[in-house]
């Protein structure tokens, strides 16, 4: 899984003694989750992009009564805005034509599209017939609605992509807050970071600002964050191997909470902005964060080994116009070129559509 555990502890750090502290206890995942919502108005919980554990997991949240019980929202990365009126309409059950739904997840600023079908948007739908329209969930599209065909080079690109944070950080105030709904957001979990790593735990600059930053410095909501994990955790949980996948456990007060946060959010390098130029950080500067600081709660998906892909659909394979232009997003907005030779090669042998 993406943007997960690098444990290996910085020699000197605060994590490389943690103090005496519990072990965490690991309990059933989906009550602990549906408990949450009890003191939070929003739970936040790790999209490891990609990761069939991880979207089997939450699809089967979603399932549950206790969840449309408590939640009315659900905030996704994984859907371009501008078609906020579409999902409305597919999940209280209208019908959609299936190119009009692809848009959502096809057309996100992420230009290298992270694998994922429309089975999430299904299984709403499928929970809401059962509901009366008051009660009935609402998916909430968090990527800034950006609109490709305008997109001619990076400057074009690079005003919808620094809204990253700030757009579903103004949804969430606007669509869920202050109208006083609870919402499950489904992000990748760096966009959880009360304190960015990569800018050495500093926040002034925008640029370094998440969606979980923003809400708590404008709202007087506390957001509830849960992060993935797998077993290179072990060294620090010495029984997590014998968890049952999944599970969540609370990280405070335990040996998990006392790691350094960069057990989580691994970096290579540190950076402060000065204008547009980013300056390395020294890394004897390098500052300390506590993991119970940054995180609430992480989820046990099972061992690295068992870990599995979402494999890319063949019928994006198949689909030669839409593979072009992915290949034309990739080299617009400068993302390396090796991406671009792994959608190729990911999608050879698939016959286009005729």
């Amino acid at each position: 899984m993406r943007c997960l555990l690098a444990v290996a502890l910085i020699g000197g750090s605060a994590s490389a003694q943690p103090d005496a502290r519990r072990p965490a206890i690991p309990v059933e995942p989906i009550a602990a989750i549906i408990d949450a919502f009890r003191a939070h108005a929003i739970v936040a919980l790790g999209d490891a992009h990609g990761n069939q554990q991880a979207k089997t997991f939450l699809e089967s949240l979603v399932r549950d009564p206790r969840f449309a019980a408590t939640v009315n929202d659900i905030v996704i990365e994984f859907g371009n805005a501008r078609y906020q009126n579409v999902v409305d309409r597919f999940v209280r059950g209208d019908s959609v034509p299936p190119d009009s739904l692809r848009q959502i997840w096809q057309n996100t600023t992420i230009a290298n599209e992270i694998p994922v079908d429309d089975q999430l948007f299904r299984v709403v739908r499928s929970v809401n017939a059962a509901l009366p329209r008051a009660r009935q969930l609402r998916i909430l599209l968090g990527d800034p609605p950006i609109e490709w065909n305008e997109v001619r080079d990076r400057s074009d690109y690079f005003k919808w992509f620094a809204m990253r944070d700030s757009y579903p950080a103004a949804l969430i105030q606007l669509e869920v807050l202050a109208k006083q709904r609870r919402a499950l957001l489904v992000y990748g979990q760096l966009h959880f970071q009360r304190q960015n790593v990569m800018s050495n735990l500093d926040m002034q600059d925008w640029r370094m600002q998440t969606i979980v930053s923003l809400v708590e410095r404008a709202t007087p909501t506390r957001v509830f964050t849960i992060w993935n994990v797998d077993d290179q955790l072990a060294p620090t949980q010495v029984d997590l191997t014998t968890w049952r996948a999944p599970s969540l456990a609370i990280v405070r007060g335990t040996t998990i909470g006392a790691l350094d946060a960069t057990a989580f959010t691994p970096s290579p390098a540190r950076f402060k902005f000065e204008g547009d130029k980013p300056n390395e950080i020294p890394r004897d500067q390098w500052r300390s964060l506590r993991a119970e600081d940054q995180l609430d709660a992480v989820l046990y998906l099972g061992p690295r080994s068992t870990m599995r892909e979402v494999p890319l659909s063949s019928a994006i394979c198949a689909d030669r116009r839409y593979v072009e232009e992915r290949l034309r997003r990739i080299a617009l907005t400068g993302i390396p070129r090796a991406e671009a030779d792994r959608v190729t090669q990911m999608c050879a042998g698939v016959a286009p559509k005729k």
